[in-house]
């Protein structure tokens, strides 16, 4: 009996120090404050599921200015990642540099066994990709991507539909993303510095936004990667962006269906939308709250539905309660989820195959 209730509290105190476990904050390490991005984590409200232990920026001016527009202390600002990480002992780090930085990062983070989250797109190629992969597989850590479409519930009613058949078999996929530029929306300067260099982005136009699409795609499309990539791109605003395309056309061709892929830095309003196109109708997710379904009737005609839809429930409307919820092992994802590794390696193949077809003028092929 004695031995029995040992047991007993043994387990219980097992239980209860692995919820306890779970329960406590992840801790959070933030390399770089040049993404803009950076203010979706800095100025979200604490919900308790995530705390800032360290931030890793040397251009104290800029970390001061954010310290002064969100409330954190400068104590927690560091002049680089190795030193945030010796003092503070992270579980986690969110990348919000430059896109080249992001394999140095991993580097970094990988060894220590902490995971890793950064800013769309994965890496600025598939070399950098690949070597990010690798440590990640060899060191066990999560290796995520974050969009902000990813959080869109019309996204995910959208993909919902088409998995029931609502609009017939998918034929014709169009996704368009961006704004007027990064210099007409006024971005500040340390965002702009690399925004606009094809080394530390990747690309301009076609790097920025075209990444949405193919991330998309590739969840749509459940992780299939397309067969041909054509892609052109032009330089519509040479003294605004005078290094790098701001305006691209990317085509996706698969056994079944056609994707266009329009990122640009032209357009007169920033938009992130998508239209999906079926047999029997089509459906348009016009942003992130609003759906609009169409099914076909006779020749030109249509019946259409209107959707304003509610935000998705945590920790799936949130980059930073779902990057938590997969460390604590309470979600598991899907190799073609949107913040994937696997999905994300593939948008960067594909980004990869839309730089040498803009520049070549020649159709890529891809290996399947």
């Amino acid at each position: 009996m004695v031995r029995f209730a040992l047991f007993f509290m043994a387990c219980l105190f097992f239980t209860t120090s692995q919820s306890f476990a779970q329960d406590k904050p992840l801790k959070i390490g933030v390399a770089g404050l040049t993404h803009t991005h950076v203010h979706w984590i800095l100025g979200r409200e604490d919900v308790g599921d995530i705390k800032i232990v360290g931030i890793a920026e040397p251009n104290r001016e800029l970390a001061q200015r954010y310290a002064e527009q969100h409330g954190f202390s400068m104590d927690l600002v560091y002049d680089s990642l190795e030193e945030m990480i010796a003092a503070t002992q992270p579980e986690a780090v969110t990348a919000f540099g430059t896109i080249y930085d992001h394999l140095e990062v991993v580097q970094t983070c990988a060894p220590k066994g902490i995971h890793v989250m950064v800013e769309k797109p994965l890496a600025v190629s598939m070399e950098h990709a690949q070597k990010m992969k690798a440590l990640a597989q060899k060191h066990n850590i999560h290796l995520l991507t974050n969009y902000e479409t990813t959080w869109y519930p019309t996204n995910h009613r959208a993909k919902e539909l088409l998995d029931n058949g609502k609009i017939g078999e998918l034929r014709k996929i169009i996704v368009r993303d961006g704004h007027r530029g990064p210099v007409k929306i006024g971005v500040n300067q340390e965002f702009l510095e690399w925004l606009q260099d094809p080394v530390l982005n990747g690309g301009g136009a076609i790097t920025d936004f075209g990444c949405y699409g193919a991330n998309l795609m590739t969840w749509l499309k459940k992780g299939k990667k397309p067969n041909t990539v054509t892609a052109v791109t032009q330089q519509l605003q040479a003294e605004n962006n005078p290094k790098v395309d701001d305006d691209a056309t990317i085509i996706l061709t698969y056994d079944d269906c056609q994707a266009i892929l329009e990122p640009s830095w032209n357009w007169p309003i920033g938009r992130k939308d998508m239209e999906l196109y079926g047999l029997t109708g089509a459906i348009y997710a016009d942003n992130r709250n609003t759906l609009r379904v169409r099914i076909a009737e006779g020749y030109d005609g249509f019946q259409e539905e209107t959707a304003t839809l509610e935000e998705r429930v945590a920790p799936y409307n949130d980059p930073f309660s779902l990057f938590a919820a997969v460390i604590r092992g309470t979600v598991t994802l899907s190799p073609d989820d949107l913040s994937a590794l696997e999905n994300n390696m593939t948008v960067v193949e594909i980004l990869d195959a839309a730089r040498r077809s803009a520049k070549s003028g020649k159709t890529i092929h891809l290996k399947n």
